[in-house]
């Protein structure tokens, strides 16, 4: 199975920190504005997954014609929205953002759509301006995932933030295709009874 995750998020937030963290857990702390698509295979519940992760610059989605960004959009199966816990802002583009996600995806699908934000920079509690329980707060008003991390200072965070979109992508595309099973079933059931219908006329 495959999983394209597309990572968004202000500049300076540790976007490409956290994502560089989980590919090769190693800490990077500056990048440039540079546009990245990484290929990762994970190993989960006895199955691998092919992730492709998309990290786009703030900068660059600023700029985008809309094409280029439903495009990306389109591609996603999943979000990792990541916001600095030193940054006010940066939180609060995540409501709207979330909302703007979920529309243009469940426009196509009526399956929900798997986001997951990410509180980062832990690790600079004494620069805190957003707490744990506003993150958690907003995340579970929008019906997503929410983690708390520190790319500068471990793996693990990286890792659950990435195996738990991982799953939830998993998750979302198993229950599509029984979705898509049960719909054909009760089409060909009521194609054969307008047949039986018809003949009986």
């Amino acid at each position: 199975m495959e999983a394209n995750m597309l990572v968004m998020g202000a500049n300076s937030v540790g976007k490409s920190a956290l994502t560089v963290r989980f590919l090769t857990r190693r800490f990077i702390g500056e990048y440039g504005d540079m546009e990245s698509i990484y290929s990762h295979s994970l190993a989960m519940e006895g199955r691998e997954i092919l992730v492709h992760i998309w990290d786009v610059p703030c900068s660059q989605d600023r700029v985008d014609e809309s094409s280029a960004k439903e495009k990306r959009v389109q591609w996603a199966d999943g979000f990792v929205l990541v916001y600095s816990i030193c940054d006010r802002a940066s939180f609060n583009v995540l409501r709207p953002k979330v909302q703007v996600l979920k529309a243009a995806k469940e426009a196509l699908s009526q399956e929900k759509v798997p986001i997951v934000i990410v509180g980062n920079k832990r690790d600079l509690h004494h620069r805190r301006a957003v707490s744990s329980e506003e993150g958690r707060l907003l995340a579970l008003s929008m019906d997503c995932e929410f983690y708390e991390v520190s790319a500068a200072e471990a793996y693990h965070g990286a890792l659950m933030v990435f195996q738990g979109l991982a799953e939830r992508i998993c998750e979302a595309k198993l229950a599509l295709k029984k979705g898509t099973g049960i719909r054909s079933i009760v089409k060909s059931m009521s194609a054969v009874f307008a047949r039986k219908r018809t003949d009986s006329l």
